[in-house]
């Protein structure tokens, strides 16, 4: 028997809700005897908001979790989405629940899998690109722009039909060993959201 994906989204949803948690996104794998649903979760953005103000408490920088943190900084601890283990447990246990009264997944036994997005997180539209303005990302596209697909800079600014990413250049420095290198100029490179086949954060670290 086929399942409902935008019922079983919207449950989750329901069900992380109760828990101060968003579902990032779900995906399904496999097939007969071996099916996993896989759900990411992170805090909402009430809980996000909290967590980036006890640390900007304890850095000694005042309430205000933008006060003496720059944005790049403040969409760093945004991108690590404060989801605990406890968290993943209770969600997992309710959400498992009643996904299994209700049986919205027919068919026989599945795997339900439950986990932050992590540092390398998927970004799923325009809401995520401006959320993690000045991080690093790499982008797909569906089309060539300027002769490339495969794309990697910082995301800047966003428009309601593209994005721009700040692309680092590196050059070789004068009167310096060859292996080594400084930071030149940046440029940047515009891609419609449309053109957009899959986008993803690059840790930092």
């Amino acid at each position: 028997m086929a399942f409902d994906v935008e019922q079983i989204r919207a449950t989750a949803q329901r069900v992380a809700a109760s828990h101060g948690l968003d579902v990032v996104e779900i995906e399904f794998h496999g097939g007969a005897k071996h099916r996993i649903l896989r759900v990411f979760i992170e805090k909402n953005a009430e809980e996000r908001k909290r967590l980036a103000q006890e640390i900007a408490a304890t850095a000694n920088v005042g309430a205000d979790p933008d006060a003496g943190l720059s944005s790049r900084t403040t969409a760093g601890l945004d991108q690590l989405a404060g989801v605990t283990h406890t968290d993943c447990e209770a969600f997992s246990r309710d959400f498992g629940t009643v996904l299994d009264v209700e049986d919205q997944i027919p068919g026989g036994e599945y795997t339900l899998e439950v986990s932050s997005p992590g540092l390398d997180r998927k970004l799923y539209g325009l809401d995520d690109y401006r959320r993690f303005h000045g991080l690093l990302a790499k982008v797909q596209t569906f089309e060539p722009v300027a002769g490339n697909r495969h794309w990697q800079g910082r995301l800047g600014e966003v428009s309601g039909t593209s994005v721009k990413l700040e692309l680092q250049q590196k050059v070789k420095a004068k009167g310096r060993k060859s292996a080594e290198r400084q930071p030149a100029h940046a440029e940047e490179v515009e891609i419609a959201l449309k053109n957009i086949e899959k986008a993803q954060l690059v840790p930092e670290i």
